[in-house]
């Protein structure tokens, strides 16, 4: 087997996240230095809330959560309950967890461990607004070098954008701090919407789920009948695009994706595309690349992995 990876998970639970984070708990290539939460599809006390109750649902009692950014870098926070419901993780009844957060603010853990663990060896892991990893940077440059990568969701570019016509949600929540990350240099690989859109809950793979007979099963399936009610309706799909585990998923088995480097930059003047990146797919600007933005995934690989691993918790 490879070396374990050591991660942080940043995220705002959100019933796609906990489905990624999910993933993360069950799989053994993964030393999941901690998880933090920040706010985006609810706010931050919902958000951070909801990530302790996915760690006690999969019986990961041991996993270090903490809260961060309660607003984007300068814009109002936008939220998501039409889509995740006003707990963000409506579907199944999740009991109120007796796990505690950390007392430490998330971006202060970011920095710590990364100044702490050997350079190279660390993955960021957002599957939200990149609040919390722009103010990281911010207040310490000198971890920009030391993270092994960034693997993100967010952005769209030929799909185009599923809370503006021009924006993805995470980025268009805090433009400014993807704007941050995406020009600080450091590797990043970016799972668009024109790759979460493949990946759908069918009704034959919620069954899947359901058809474990565990917790963690149970919950998935009901948290996928919740979720997927919106974007079914929106798009006259079966299913609804299950996003952020992609960005577990390509850490497991990056060969079930495929894209290429591309210059990706944010819109941030622009109320009409604010939070629009832009993807020099074509190579038409001498941008230099600094994303791997996937395009394309084998959706049926990525079920089955997920499948599997949930089967596991």
């Amino acid at each position: 087997m490879a070396a374990v990876r050591k991660i942080i998970i940043d995220t705002d639970p959100g019933q796609d996240d906990a489905v990624a984070i999910l993933l993360a708990l069950a799989s053994p290539e993964f030393d999941i230095l901690g998880i933090t939460a920040v706010a985006g599809n609810v706010p931050l006390t919902l958000t951070s809330k909801n990530a302790l109750k996915i760690c006690e649902l999969a019986g990961k009692r041991d996993t270090r959560v903490f809260a961060g950014a309660s607003r984007p870098l300068m814009r109002t926070l936008v939220t998501a309950e039409e889509v995740h419901g006003k707990t963000g993780l409506d579907g199944p009844d999740l009991p109120e967890p007796t796990m505690k957060l950390e007392a430490q603010h998330a971006v202060d853990f970011i920095v710590d461990t990364l100044m702490g663990e050997e350079p190279d060896t660390v993955t960021l892991c957002p599957l939200g607004p990149l609040t919390n990893v722009a103010l990281a940077l911010i207040r310490e440059p000198r971890i920009a070098p030391r993270i092994k990568e960034i693997v993100l969701m967010g952005g769209g570019f030929f799909e185009g954008g599923n809370v503006t016509p021009a924006a993805e949600f995470n980025i268009f929540v805090d433009p400014h701090a993807a704007d941050v990350v995406l020009r600080a240099g450091i590797p990043v690989v970016m799972m668009p919407l024109d790759v979460t859109h493949k990946a759908l809950t069918t009704a034959r793979r919620v069954e899947r789920f359901r058809s474990m007979g565990t917790a963690v099963g149970t919950a998935t399936a009901e948290l996928l009948d919740f979720f997927e009610r919106f974007d079914e309706q929106k798009y006259g799909t079966d299913g609804g695009p299950l996003h952020d585990p992609c960005v577990i998923a390509y850490l497991i088995r990056p060969e079930l994706f495929s894209g290429r480097q591309c210059n990706v930059s944010v819109e941030t003047m622009s109320e009409l595309t604010m939070g629009m990146t832009v993807i020099d797919w074509w190579g038409v600007s001498d941008r230099p690349k600094n994303a791997l933005v996937m395009r394309d995934i084998d959706h049926e690989g990525f079920f089955d992995l997920l499948s599997e691993r949930l089967a596991r918790l």
